[in-house]
Formats: structure tokens, sequence, C-alpha cells
């Protein structure tokens, strides 16, 4: 398919020929030759633009009551749009916030039942019989003897004091 200006092209050289030369003579035709060089013609290269400064300083806007308007309309759905985004991904937010704060709370967990672990050994290290009785012999701390021993005697085991 050719283009436009290649089609006017066309019919503009048979419109110039006479109709009675045969199609032999038509393409023997002697092209002139172009210079390898040039630049073929960039679109619209014919059209000028030109800027022309214009003054508008003296223009004074007029109020537009209705564009108030619609600017408060526009805020109120802005408004109303966030709210309902909002509303929408708190629930998912809120649990994964909640996801955040029992793993921490399980990490705490841990920690406690180690440091419990620690303190274990530590009292049990600290009441130990061979620890104590070194310690006893350290402080000159002896057994007492059966004559330095004295047993109270209590009341009856049926007796029981009363608060008055």
């Amino acid at each position: 398919m050719a283009t436009l200006p290649a089609f006017f092209k066309k019919n503009e050289e048979g419109a110039g020929a006479p109709r009675g030369r045969d199609a032999a003579t038509r393409t023997n035709r002697m092209r002139a030759v172009r210079d390898p060089f040039q630049l073929r013609a960039l679109p619209h290269e014919h059209l000028f633009l030109y800027n022309k400064r214009i003054d508008n300083s003296r223009l004074v806007r007029e109020a537009d009551p209705k564009s108030r308007g619609a600017c408060w309309s526009a805020i109120g759905a802005a408004s109303v749009l966030a709210v309902l985004l909002t509303s929408a991904s708190a629930p998912s937010v809120a649990t994964t916030i909640a996801g955040y704060k029992l793993e921490a709370l399980r990490i705490e967990e841990r920690r406690l039942l180690e440091e419990h672990r620690g303190l274990d050994l530590q009292e049990a290290e600290l009441l130990s019989p061979a620890r104590l009785d070194r310690l006893a012999q350290q402080n000159n701390l002896v057994a007492p003897s059966s004559g330095q021993v004295f047993h109270l005697e209590g009341k009856p085991q049926g007796a029981v004091a009363m608060a008055k």
C-alpha cells in the first residue's frame, strides 16, 4: 500500500504525460541523481512557532461558590474512604501486632525459665549438706552433745490456746 504523498506524486506524473505513450518510454525516464549525504525533510518542518508574552497581571479571578462545595465534598469523600480503609485493615494490623507481642512474651518466658533453672541450681549448691558442713567447720560450729539439747514439754495434744 502506498502512502498518500507517493499516491499524489504518481498521479501528477500520469496527468502531465501524454496518454499516447507506451509503458516502455515512461519507465526509461532518467531520474535526477540525489545527493547521498542530504537528509530527508522532517515532518512539519515548514511550521514555525513563535512565543508571545501575555501579561495577565491585571486579571482578577472571580470566586466560584460551586467550586468550594465541590472541594468540600471531595475532602469528605476522601475522609470517608480513608476511614473505611482504616477500619477494614485494622483487624489484620491488630492481629499482626498481637502476634509480635505473643512472640515477645514467649521469648521472655524462655528467658525467665532459664533464669529460674539457674536460680534453682544456685539454691541447690548453697543448701547442699557438704557445703553447710564445710561452712560449719570454718566458723567453728559443731553438732551439740546430748547433754546440751533440751526438749521443751508442750501442752497436751488436745489443748488449744484460745484468744479472748
